[in-house]
């Protein structure tokens, strides 16, 4: 069952037609498995091989080019016509002689559509330049534009149903993040809080279960809080040392990110300093910010107030966030940073990452924000604080931990 009505995936089309059109690209090619969701509810592990959504700007339906195996999933999957479903064969798969381009070339030369303006993603994970390289061989009569984040532009702006299934995301991130925070403790190992983690994110709630994450959860611990792309390892929690959690619940391939900050015992007097910092920063954020502000002034609100207590960030404060797989749940569009000119309005969704990040320590306490109608909301409800917990936990009558 599609997780859209079929006539929202057709405006989505429409909106992108339009896009094509207003930039010279009679062919669009998507491979980013995002815009190929959003485009047709194609949802598989399948993007580690190549493969193409291909948007004709004069047909109607849409073509699913990938790798026979995956064809069947493509018709489960899509709102496309089966016949529109075009499987090359096994052979062409990370081959030294054949290239999935070769097949896709030949296919596009058959439907007409080789001597015409092609569009493709080319700041693109999944779009390498072996491929682009060989699509120019494959198509010489072709003129090929930059496509780069056309379709993801249009994603910015959520539908209704698009926010609820981030709200249902928003449940998932509370649960995970409280079942992680409660087992962080002294002694407890860092895969084993990670696993915590994902058991959780996966499992869900009672009424709808989670989607895996396009990031891993993201736990780093001690001296490590200053570098904040770590993961885990299976050393041990110790007491006075910080921790910091970055997940995201997902549904329906939607995050909301959710990052806090856990203490193991007293704070660090670094921490103690810096937690009300950021606190006061992000509320200050949240109550400034409406639909018509611009990025670049969302960030200048937090700029301001770190400011004033001699702070400076390098890092953006943000960024658009949404629907996605592996390996970032950012949109790659709209940046909350001093300079970014895009204009907020009603249903963008951002993620607020007021994270502080030096030489030995960090914090981070984010938010997964909607813009509404006249400022903006909070997709989860956690509390907002650092996280202060008992090292070792009293035991219950059966011997256990009480977390």
């Amino acid at each position: 069952m599609l997780p859209f009505d079929i006539t929202e995936y057709q405006n989505r089309i429409s909106e992108t037609k339009q896009k094509m059109a207003e930039s010279g690209i009679e062919v669009l090619l998507v491979t980013d498995p995002a815009n190929m969701n959003y485009l047709s509810g194609y949802d598989a592990w399948s993007f580690y091989v190549h493969q193409m959504l291909v948007i004709v700007i004069d047909e109607p339906q849409p073509i699913w080019i990938g790798r026979h195996q995956d064809a069947n999933g493509a018709k489960a999957t899509t709102w496309i016509y089966d016949d529109n479903v075009i499987p090359y064969p096994d052979y062409y798969v990370q081959s030294a002689i054949y290239h999935p381009m070769d097949f896709i070339s030949e296919i596009l030369k058959q439907i007409g559509q080789s001597n015409r303006y092609i569009g493709v993603e080319m700041d693109n994970y999944y779009f390498s330049a072996k491929a682009y390289q060989r699509l120019k061989k494959g198509l010489p009569n072709a003129t090929f534009k930059d496509a780069d984040l056309l379709v993801n532009h249009i994603r910015m702006i959520k539908s209704d149903q698009e926010i609820e299934y981030m709200k249902r995301a928003a449940k998932i991130a509370e649960k995970a993040m409280y079942k992680g925070a409660s087992s962080i403790r002294a002694g407890n190992r860092e895969c084993d809080a990670a696993a915590e983690i994902y058991y959780q994110m996966v499992s869900g709630t009672e009424e709808y279960g989670g989607d895996y994450p396009a990031i891993v959860p993201l736990l780093p611990s001690g001296e490590n809080t200053g570098a904040p792309h770590i993961t885990w390892s299976e050393r041990r929690f110790t007491e006075g040392e910080a921790v910091i959690i970055e997940l995201a619940g997902c549904y329906k391939r939607y995050h909301v990110p959710l990052a806090r900050t856990v203490s193991i015992g007293t704070p660090s007097k670094k921490l103690q300093r810096i937690s009300p910092i950021v606190i006061d920063g992000i509320n200050e954020v949240l109550q400034a910010t409406r639909p018509g502000m611009t990025c670049g002034e969302v960030e200048s609100v937090w700029r301001n107030s770190i400011k004033k207590h001699g702070i400076e960030k390098e890092a953006r404060l943000g960024y658009s966030v949404g629907l996605n797989y592996p390996p970032d749940w950012g949109e790659h569009t709209a940046s909350i940073r001093m300079g970014d000119q895009t204009v907020l309005q009603p249903n963008m969704t951002f993620h607020l990452i007021p994270g502080l990040w030096f030489d030995h320590y960090g914090i981070e306490i984010s938010e997964s924000i909607r813009i509404t109608e006249s400022g903006c909301e909070t997709f989860t409800n956690y509390p907002r604080e650092l996280i202060i917990q008992d090292p070792f936990p009293p035991l219950n009558q059966h011997g256990g931990k009480i977390s």
